[in-house]
C-alpha cells in the first residue's frame, strides 16, 4: 500500500512539545497591543528538607523579595515581600510525588509599584509526576492554591489559584545529581484564576519562565542561581517582572549539625 505523502513529510510534534507550543500560544495572544511595565528584582530562598522514612518527608522555606521601583532603581533598597513554607511530601510511588503546605506571605505597601498591604495565609495541594529518562528528569506539576488574603480595603478573602508546570533539570558532568554536579534547569508554568473575571482580573493570571544552573556542593546542599520572567496581564496593562534568583537547598541538616555537635551520643545510638 502506497503510504500517504503529506503523512510523511509534515512535522510530528510529541505531547508535550504541543503542551509547550500552546503555552506560547496564549503569550503571544496576551502580550500583543498592551502597555507593559517592567520591574527589576531579586529573590532569595534558603529550603531545608528533612527525610522522615522511605514515604514521607518534611521541609521548610524561608525568603524575600527585593525590587526596584520608579522613583528608586536600586533593587535591594526596597523589600516588598517576606515568607515561609512548611511542606509535607508523600512519595505515592517512584512517579508520584504528593505534597501539602502552609505557607504565610508578609507583602508589604509599595505604592510605587502598585502593591498594598496584603498579608496572605495560603494552603497548597499538588501533584507531582516523573518521566525519568536517562540523564535528564521531566516533571510536571499540578498545583491548587487555596489562598485567605487581605484587600485593599483591609479585609481578608478567600480565593483559589490553579497552577500547571513544566520543570526540566539536567545534570552536565554527570549522568546523576550528586556532589561536585552542575546542572541545567528550566521550568515553564501557567497560572489561572476561576470566576476571577467578574471581579476585573483576567482568568490566565500570569506565566512564569525560569532558566539557571546549580551546583551541588555536597550530597547534601545545593546552590542555584536562575533567571525568572514573569508575565502579568491586566486589562489596565501588562506587568512583566525580571528576577534573579538566589536558592540554598539543605538536606537533613539538624541531624547533621547534631552529628557533628554531639558525637559520641550518635555513635551511642549506632551501637544499640
Amino acid at each position: 500500500m502506497q503510504k500517504n505523502l503529506y503523512s510523511l513529510t509534515r512535522p510530528r510534534f510529541h505531547f508535550w512539545e504541543k503542551i509547550i507550543l500552546f503555552f506560547f500560544v496564549i503569550l503571544l495572544s496576551l502580550s500583543a497591543n498592551a502597555q507593559t511595565t517592567s520591574y527589576t528584582q531579586l529573590a532569595n530562598e534558603a529550603q531545608f528538607a528533612r527525610a522522615i522514612n522511605d514515604k514521607w518527608a518534611a521541609e521548610g522555606w524561608v525568603g524575600g523579595t527585593f525590587s526596584n521601583t520608579p522613583t528608586n532603581d536600586k533593587v535591594l533598597s526596597t523589600n516588598i515581600q517576606r515568607y515561609f513554607f512548611l511542606w509535607a511530601h508523600y512519595y505515592l510511588s517512584p512517579k508520584w510525588k504528593l505534597s501539602s503546605s502552609f505557607a504565610y506571605y508578609y507583602n508589604k505597601d509599595v505604592p510605587d509599584i502598585g502593591q498594598f498591604f496584603s498579608p496572605e495565609y495560603r494552603l497548597t495541594l499538588q501533584g507531582l509526576y516523573y518521566f525519568h529518562k536517562t540523564g535528564y528528569t521531566l516533571a510536571t506539576r499540578m498545583r491548587l492554591d487555596l489562598r485567605y488574603m487581605m484587600n485593599a480595603e483591609g479585609d481578608f478573602n478567600f480565593s483559589y489559584r490553579y497552577r500547571q508546570m513544566i520543570k526540566f533539570v539536567k545534570p552536565i558532568n554527570s549522568n546523576v545529581l550528586r556532589q561536585g554536579v552542575f546542572y541545567f534547569l528550566s521550568t515553564e508554568e501557567l497560572l489561572f484564576k476561576p470566576e476571577a473575571k467578574t471581579k476585573g482580573v483576567n482568568f490566565f493570571d500570569r506565566n512564569r519562565f525560569d532558566l539557571g544552573f546549580g551546583y551541588q556542593i555536597t550530597d547534601d546542599l545545593a546552590v542555584e542561581l536562575a533567571y525568572l520572567n514573569e508575565f502579568v496581564p491586566r486589562d489596565s496593562g501588562n506587568d512583566v517582572y525580571n528576577v534573579m534568583e538566589f536558592t540554598l537547598t539543605f538536606n537533613n541538616l539538624f541531624p547533621k549539625i547534631k552529628e557533628k555537635i554531639f558525637p559520641r551520643s550518635s555513635d551511642k545510638k549506632k551501637t544499640d
